[in-house]
């Protein structure tokens, strides 16, 4: 007998961010595939799919938010869910990869906590793991799996070409973002300068910013990183930067994780503007916030996915910058 191949593409959400998912399915033209999502009188997690999902190639959507932990095991268990339900092919899209920070030991005693999150995908039963601008690309290296690393690079670049005028330059916050800040440059023909900040080893998100390396004075200064949590690091550059004559700051961000009280520092910092994806939801003060600009990650997403539905090349379409 033969038969001949039928391949089914299957797109699925979890509660973290529905909005996000619903656009990502409408641009491929595929229906958000039917799951009940509840939890148990305890709080534990109930998951299960209302239709079929045999053969098909399954792509599980969702971002880390708040409350973090519970969105990522919600994650977990729609993929274990898929797996013993037969599914050919399932991909985690996790737009924003949690714990990616605890990527290296720094003190004794400490865990490599991204390291586990890897791990913990694929125990579920992920074939595939797609994320977008993680915090450091050696996470990809965690698992032997495939990781598909995505950017907003190009889309940021686009808006900025669109909207900035005058005299300009792009800021690396700290030393871990120059080879990110390069990239920035390189694509808006700016000069780059360096923010140097000393971080409190007692104390998360307790930062000081002491000086800046490069030109920032009657200039248009671009801060560049890779999400914002608490606006800790991001305001204390923004204050340095004034103080060096610079005649604007703005800051672009893949995540805007906006935990509290960066929306509060954001609003009364000296950024003119501080544009983020929507990789996860706005936080419910900051919707209504007059200097946050959101972009997208739909487009990205969907032509990742599709890519890797029809098996052609992901690096291609990011210019092979998605690493």
């Amino acid at each position: 007998m033969i038969i001949p191949s039928k391949k089914r593409l299957m797109v699925f959400s979890g509660s973290a961010n529905i909005p996000l998912a619903e656009d990502v399915a409408e641009l491929l033209e595929v229906p958000l595939g039917d799951v009940e999502l509840s939890s148990f009188a305890n709080g534990e997690i109930y998951v299960r799919y209302n239709e079929s999902v045999r053969g098909a190639d399954c792509f599980v959507i969702q971002s880390h938010s708040t409350p973090v932990n519970r969105h990522i095991m919600e994650q977990l268990i729609m993929i274990d869910a898929l797996h013993r339900a037969s599914a050919k092919r399932i991909t985690a899209v996790v737009p924003f990869f949690s714990y990616a920070r605890q990527d290296k030991k720094v003190r004794a005693r400490e865990p490599i906590s991204a390291r586990l999150m890897a791990d913990l995908f694929i125990t579920a039963g992920a074939d595939r793991i797609l994320s977008v601008d993680l915090h450091t690309g050696q996470i990809q290296g965690f698992t032997s799996t495939p990781f598909d690393h995505l950017t907003a690079l190009h889309g940021f670049v686009d808006y900025l070409t669109g909207t900035m005028t005058g005299p300009g330059v792009v800021v690396s916050p700290d030393s871990g973002r120059v080879k990110l800040a390069e990239k920035y440059a390189k694509h808006l023909g700016l000069e780059m300068a360096l923010v140097y900040k000393r971080r409190r080893t007692d104390l998360h998100n307790e930062v000081e910013a002491l000086w800046v390396v490069g030109e920032v004075e009657e200039r248009h200064a671009i801060i560049v990183d890779d999400m914002i949590d608490t606006a800790a690091t991001l305001v204390a550059a923004a204050d340095l930067l004034k103080a060096r004559g610079a005649l604007s700051v703005r800051a672009v961000a893949t995540h805007g994780v906006l935990s509290a009280p960066a929306v509060d520092r954001i609003k009364n910092s000296n950024l003119e503007e501080v544009i983020i994806t929507n990789s996860l939801p706005l936080p419910d003060d900051a919707e209504h916030l007059s200097n946050i600009s959101v972009l997208s990650l739909a487009p990205q997403l969907a032509q990742a996915i599709e890519a890797i539905f029809n098996d052609t090349s992901v690096s291609q379409l990011f210019r092979g910058e998605n690493f």
